[in-house]
C-alpha cells in the first residue's frame, strides 16, 4: 500500500484556496529558500527535533540510541543523520520532551479519511482538500492515489507547488488538480538561483504549459524583503507576467511564523532579524500590477 511521508495535515485552513479547506502537507522540497516558514519541510526523511529549553542533559537519549546516531558536544544535541534509522527511540525515551519529531508516513486511506471528517464544510463553503509542502509532487505516486481516492468524493482538489517539477511529472499530474496555487518566486533566474537553491527555468516552462492548457492557475508572489520586494521587482514580475497573459496575481507578505523552527532542527535562520511584511507596507508594490490591469490582491 502506497504511503505518504506527512509533516502536518490542518483542518480549517482558509488561506491555502477558496472556502474552507484541510491542508495536507507533504514533507521534501527541491527549493531551500532562505526564509522558508517550514524548514522542516524540506528534507524528504523523518527529522528529530531538539528544544534546548526543555532538555534537562539526563543523556537517555545518547545512551539508548541503538545506532549510537547522538552526541552532545558543548552541552548542545547533535544528530548523525546519516546513522539515524528514524526509529524514534531517543524521542519516546525523552523524560522532559525536548525531542520530538517532523515526519509521519500515512497511508492514503488514512488522509482521505482524515478529509472525509470535513466534507460538510467544504460543500457549505465551497472549499475542499489541499496539498502543500514542502513539495507535494516530489511524492507523484502518492498524489495520484489520493486524488484519485478524493475524486470519487466529488472534493475538490488545489495544490501549492513551487513548480519546479520535471515536466512529464508536471504535466501528468496538473490535471487531477482544480487549481493549481502556483508560487513565483523572481523572474530572474539567477535571483532566484541564489536565494532558492535552483534556476527558474524550470518553474517558468511548467507555468506556460499550465496555462496554455487551460489549468485553473493563481499564480502567487512570496515577497520577500532583500529578494524580491522592491519596486523595481514589482514591474520586473509586471514584465513576466505580461508576456504569459497572467491577469491575477496574489501577493503573499513575509512573515516570521517558522522563526523557532530553525533553532529546534539547530540550522541559522537568515531572516531572523529581519520585519515581517503586511499589505499596508506593500500599496505601492501592488500599485504596480493594478496600473497594468492585473488584479492583484493580498
Amino acid at each position: 500500500m502506497t504511503k505518504a511521508l506527512i509533516f502536518n495535515m490542518q483542518k480549517f485552513s482558509i488561506h491555502d484556496g477558496p472556502g474552507i479547506r484541510t491542508t495536507i502537507f507533504f514533507k521534501g522540497c527541491p527549493l531551500k529558500c532562505l526564509w522558508c516558514s517550514n524548514p522542516e519541510s524540506q528534507d524528504t526523511s523523518i527529522q528529530i527535533l531538539y528544544d534546548q529549553k526543555k532538555c534537562v542533559h539526563c543523556m537517555t537519549c545518547l545512551h539508548t540510541c541503538p545506532n549510537k546516531a547522538i552526541q552532545f558536544l558543548q552541552d548542545q544535541f547533535y544528530i548523525d543523520t546519516k546513522a539515524c534509522s528514524h526509529c524514534l527511540t531517543c524521542v519516546h525515551n525523552c523524560i522532559n520532551q525536548a525531542l520530538s519529531y517532523e515526519g509521519e508516513y500515512k497511508t492514503i486511506d488514512e488522509i482521505v479519511n482524515f478529509c472525509l471528517q470535513d466534507v460538510e464544510f467544504y460543500e457549505e463553503s465551497n472549499g475542499g482538500v489541499t496539498l502543500s509542502g514542502g513539495e507535494a509532487l516530489c511524492q507523484p505516486q502518492a498524489v495520484h492515489e489520493l486524488c484519485s481516492e478524493l475524486k470519487k468524493h466529488k472534493i475538490h482538489i488545489a495544490v501549492e507547488t513551487t513548480g519546479y517539477i520535471e515536466s512529464q511529472i508536471f504535466q501528468e499530474s496538473a490535471a487531477l488538480f482544480d487549481l493549481l496555487l502556483f508560487d513565483v518566486k523572481h523572474y530572474d533566474s539567477n535571483i532566484h538561483q541564489k536565494m532558492t537553491g535552483v534556476s527558474n527555468e524550470k518553474i517558468l516552462k511548467n507555468l506556460i504549459w499550465a496555462l496554455n492548457n487551460n489549468i485553473e492557475v493563481l499564480v502567487r508572489i512570496p515577497v520577500i524583503p532583500g529578494f524580491n520586494a522592491e519596486i523595481k521587482d514589482a514591474k520586473g514580475f509586471v514584465s513576466l507576467f505580461q508576456k504569459m497573459g497572467i491577469k491575477k496575481v496574489q501577493l503573499l507578505p513575509f512573515h516570521q511564523f517558522g522563526q523557532n523552527k530553525y533553532s529546534l532542527l539547530n540550522r541559522e535562520y537568515a531572516y531572523k532579524d529581519t520585519k515581517a511584511l503586511y499589505p499596508e507596507d506593500l500599496q505601492e508594490y501592488q500599485n504596480i500590477f493594478t496600473q497594468e490591469d492585473i488584479d492583484c490582491f493580498f
